[in-house]
């Protein structure tokens, strides 16, 4: 059977984008990790899924699959496609859109300049939240085995985060070496996305994400957004912040402890197809 899909991307993040509403699907693990291929398949960071809604708030449900077959909670740069796509497909014309995640609800906001901006909500820091095998609440934490000593700050943006801070030039910074050892720390046990982050000055970073289950991508949503939120906690950034990643630059904004945070950016339709399922 044929199905039909879109390819997206925001700042290099690549998905598949597939409607679920207007025609069946039923995708295993392994047909997951045959549409990711990027030599078989497709090839994309991630498989997203536009499903109906599952709580009354919400227009839409909102699935997201890395490219090693798993489901994960959160995808904010995918979450900015979702939102196009609904647009472009004709399935909503509101500008303001509530979509519902394994994380819980979001909401999405097309803007008049073709960028969207997606309400994150609040972070998360307690240890149990994460999750994060630690006894309690810390501003920043020892890595345990496995990886050289190292001092992370943790939070879940719908997703584990480990942030780390890079001093030096973040092209050289380790990031095939220690992503995926944090990623696998037994301090995560529901593994890590990790962010190297270096400060450029109190209203602008650079960051390097390793994605659980993906690898380096060339943006993280999720990611910058926790980057921001540690570099709030340890004192170093603004309200407002600028992250630039391989692919591009978000605007992060987060007012403090309480509050969500919201971040901004582009989403881009690439090409639409079909392919055997």
């Amino acid at each position: 059977m044929r199905m039909r899909f879109t390819k997206m991307q925001g700042l290099g993040n690549d998905f598949v984008v597939i409607d679920a509403i207007r025609q069946r699907i039923e995708l295993d693990a392994e047909q997951i990790r045959q549409l990711a291929d990027r030599h078989f398949g497709i090839g994309c960071d991630q498989v997203l899924l536009v499903e109906p809604p599952r709580l009354p708030e919400t227009a839409f449900h909102y699935r997201i699959f890395n490219a090693d077959g798993t489901e994960v909670e959160q995808c904010g740069n995918g979450a900015r496609c979702f939102a196009r796509y609904v647009r472009d497909e004709g399935l909503a014309e509101a500008d303001l859109i509530r979509v519902g995640t394994a994380a819980g609800a979001i909401s999405l906001q097309l803007r008049a300049d073709g960028q969207v901006s997606v309400d994150m909500g609040v972070p998360r820091f307690a240890p149990a939240e994460i999750p994060l095998l630690a006894r309690s609440r810390a501003p920043a934490y020892d890595l345990g085995a496995g990886c050289r000593a190292l001092r992370i700050g943790a939070v879940s943006m719908g997703n584990p985060h480990a942030v780390l801070s890079v001093s030096d030039d973040l092209e050289q910074a380790p990031v095939a070496e220690l992503g995926p050892r944090i990623e696998r720390d037994p301090l995560f046990p529901r593994g890590a996305n990790v962010g190297f982050m270096q400060r450029q000055h109190a209203a602008a970073i650079r960051l390097r994400v390793w994605e659980r289950g993906v690898g380096e991508t060339l943006a993280c949503g999720t990611g910058a957004c926790a980057a921001m939120v540690i570099g709030r906690l340890w004192g170093e950034l603004e309200e407002r912040v600028e992250v630039s990643l391989p692919g591009g630059t978000l605007l992060i904004e987060w007012p403090g402890e309480g509050s969500p945070v919201t971040m901004t950016g582009p989403a881009t339709r690439v090409f639409d197809g079909e392919i055997d399922r």
